[in-house]
């Protein structure tokens, strides 16, 4: 069964979406000032393939003892 190249670009688009919502949740656990979180959120977004890999490579802020 062949994929056809829309099915395959709604797949990575899918991919990316989920790989951003899973930066921004791991981001959230993290103690941040204001304008790291915007910082960071924006890397996020704006560097889709690797910004969300970087933010949980690089663990920015300290771990909250208090996040759900």
């Amino acid at each position: 069964m062949l994929i056809s190249p829309d099915v395959m670009r709604i797949l990575l688009l899918a991919c990316l979406i989920g790989m951003a919502i899973l930066a921004a949740l791991f981001l959230r656990m993290r103690s941040l000032s204001i304008p790291a979180y915007l910082g960071w959120g924006l890397l996020i977004i704006l560097v889709p393939l690797i910004g969300p890999f970087l933010v949980i490579l690089l663990q920015p802020g300290t771990k909250c003892s208090t996040a759900v």
